[in-house]
């Protein structure tokens, strides 16, 4: 009995070690699958890292367009000469900001000095002509000379009546004062003023240069009233209305985005077959220039979409990751990483299209997740 015994001791023995070691693999392997993101909480507490939720936000979805920065036809002016003249003093540069009114150039011409001599010749001739013309009235009223020679009277001093309100309104008309001619103050210079405040956008011509009335001397532009045109295709235009919201931004100059609404739907179309829309900048419109290139987006509708903080995922090889939380203890926390589509961003949040792989009640790092994933 003695040798049974013992060997049942043994096999006793060999079985419960064959257990352990069986145990430890067990757990070697599940540590071993285990491809988790272990953090510590004081790691987590540390790099200031945030969990939440997805959230129901609402997508705008839109049209996408080009087009300028620009002002309406009245904040525009090109300013020139009535008559023709040599440029005397030019004083301005591009970019020079003037107020209306402001004298801005200078012309000379020999011509002017023949139009206000012609100008008080023709009013000391009206002198007389009224004069006389006054006299034979009360003359034909008392039968002492013919009616014809009243007539004749008459029409010599309307005549002259109306070349001399004619030459008044050219002296006007060229910025020269009838009543400082009528005074003995005779000029060969005559100055150019600004029609609109704006800012000096051209300089056409220098000093010495002869501008004609056709002449453009500069240019002038108001940029107090900025309006964006954008070109929108005509399979596009049922859908814009007045004011819907824009989003646009100025690609050559800046990242940042601004915000407009439509103000107005053009009526025709265009050879290129789109149709103008204009649009008015809701803030930041004095940093815009006409001219400026805008890519915009008008925004026709919106849907309500579950979505993430664009911080909470992160892109690596073009595709895209969030960490949800798996599992929490007193010292750690272990996130599984997921693999997501992502849909529209806006306002700071991007829509996840297979959300559903994402329970409601999961926890997901929403601040942080970058240099998680990356470090991997």
């Amino acid at each position: 009995m003695k040798p049974i015994y013992n060997i049942l001791i043994v096999s006793a023995i060999l079985i419960f070690l064959g257990c352990g070691k069986s145990e430890n693999k067990t757990e070697n392997t599940k540590a071993q699958n285990d491809d988790r993101l272990k953090i510590s909480k004081a790691q987590f507490n540390h790099n200031n890292m945030v969990l939440g939720n997805q959230e129901e936000k609402a997508f705008p979805t839109g049209i996408k367009v080009n087009g300028v920065i620009d002002v309406p036809p009245e904040n525009k002016a090109v300013v020139n000469s009535i008559t023709g003249g040599f440029v005397k003093t030019i004083p301005l540069l591009v970019g020079d900001i003037v107020k209306k009114g402001q004298k801005v150039a200078t012309i000379e011409n020999p011509e002017f000095v023949s139009l206000q001599q012609e100008y008080m010749e023709v009013k000391e001739q009206l002198n007389y002509l009224k004069s006389e013309y006054n006299r034979h009235n009360t003359m034909f009223n008392e039968n002492i000379i013919s009616k014809k020679v009243f007539l004749k009277s008459e029409s010599e001093y309307k005549t002259t009546t109306a070349k001399y309100n004619g030459l008044k309104k050219q002296l006007s008309m060229i910025n020269i004062s009838p009543t400082k001619v009528e005074q003995g103050h005779i000029t060969s210079v005559v100055n150019i003023y600004a029609p609109i405040s704006g800012s000096v956008t051209k300089v056409n011509v220098f000093k010495g240069t002869y501008v004609s009335p056709s002449t453009s001397i500069l240019e002038i532009i108001d940029n107090s009233h900025i309006h964006i045109e954008l070109s929108v295709f005509e399979k596009d235009i049922m859908t814009i209305k007045k004011d819907q919201n824009i989003v646009f931004s100025i690609p050559e100059s800046s990242d940042k985005t601004f915000e407009a609404s439509v103000y107005l739907v053009g009526t025709s179309i265009q050879d290129n077959r789109t149709i103008i829309v204009h649009a008015h900048p809701k803030n930041d419109a004095q940093k815009f220039l006409t001219g400026m290139f805008v890519k915009a987006e008008i925004i026709t509708e919106s849907k309500i979409a579950m979505a993430l903080p664009e911080n909470a995922i992160v892109e690596s090889d073009n595709e895209y990751y969030v960490l949800v939380l798996d599992e929490e203890n007193e010292d750690s926390y272990f996130f599984n990483q997921i693999k997501v589509q992502t849909g529209n961003t806006a306002n700071g949040y991007t829509q996840i299209i297979d959300h559903q792989l994402i329970a409601k009640t999961k926890k997901v790092i929403t601040r942080g997740a970058f240099s998680l994933i990356g470090n991997e």
